[in-house]
């Protein structure tokens, strides 16, 4: 049986723990905004430019975190523009954004004719492949997340509930979404060499959506996010470390899991809330709802 505490001796699997706790609270916050503001595409969007990013650095022998950041930020203010502008609907505008990404790194794995990298650790994540300079990268952009979150965060909570209301109360709607797009690509950066840019969105929208099935206030609802963002990611790494298995897909597995558990749960503590007041439940055959 392989010692766990025995993993966190490997320079590359202390790497890919930091990497990978940075990722699971950064998805796992900005993923309660998206989820509330039923814009779950944006992370999509952000995570296919990224893609092509990659090809892009790949293509041209730089640093592909670099170029997955650059055009992960030029395609989310190409997003807003077309927004604002009115030029296209929101999904148009994203889905514009996806096909491009998708076009572009294809185009360039074409041309390249196969990369002297492993492309696959890219699309679905690898804890051998983050390096330390990846690390830095990571961390420094965990922290402009984070700073941002705590700085603005009854703005964004305001924005999500009620963003005509906020924008009459003086809150600068505009600008503080458009940042708000800015650092999910920061986020999406963190995390490609840990879930994959193909997987990206899953750690943004299932951990979110599994604390909604538990909690009723906000509050409760990031932290419980936040919980179980961090145990996919870890039980992940741990899981991809014993099998040699793709960490991204992996980790999304778990957090499906997890999401059908707070399923489970929430129809468990249900009957047994109503069945404590004495209101009526479907295994007694009646409606609850009358």
């Amino acid at each position: 049986m392989i010692d766990i505490v025995s993993m966190f001796g490997y320079a590359f699997f202390q790497r890919a723990f930091l990497g990978g706790l940075c990722a699971a609270v950064l998805c796992s916050i900005l993923g309660v905004f998206i989820v509330l503001r039923r814009s779950a595409l944006i992370g999509e969007g952000v995570a296919h430019l990224s893609f092509g990013g990659i090809a892009l650095g790949l293509f041209l022998s730089v640093y592909p975190l670099d170029t997955a950041l650059l055009l992960s930020l030029i395609g989310t203010l190409g997003i807003s523009y077309l927004q604002r502008k009115r030029i296209v609907y929101s999904e148009m505008a994203i889905g514009i954004m996806i096909s491009f990404g998708l076009g572009l790194g294809a185009v360039l794995a074409s041309m390249a004719g196969g990369f002297s990298v492993d492309l696959f650790s890219y699309l679905f994540g690898s804890i051998l492949t983050i390096s330390s300079s990846d690390l830095e990268l990571i961390l420094v952009l965990s922290a402009a997340v984070l700073v941002f979150v705590l700085v603005f965060y009854k703005e964004l909570m305001y924005m999500t509930f009620d963003e005509q209301g906020a924008r009459l109360s003086g809150v600068p709607v505009g600008i503080i979404d458009l940042v708000f797009n800015i650092v999910l690509a920061f986020t999406v950066v963190v995390s490609i060499k840990i879930i994959g840019s193909l997987l990206i969105s899953a750690l943004l929208i299932i951990p979110a959506s599994s604390a909604m099935q538990l909690s009723k206030s906000f509050r409760g609802t990031v932290a419980i996010s936040v919980a179980f963002g961090i145990m996919a990611v870890l039980l992940g790494l741990v899981f991809s470390f014993i099998y040699d298995v793709a960490t991204g897909g992996v980790i999304v597995l778990i957090s499906i899991a997890l999401f059908l558990l707070s399923v489970v749960l929430k129809k468990v503590l249900g009957t047994e809330a109503a069945m404590a007041e004495g209101r009526p439940t479907k295994e007694d055959g009646q409606d609850p709802a009358r």
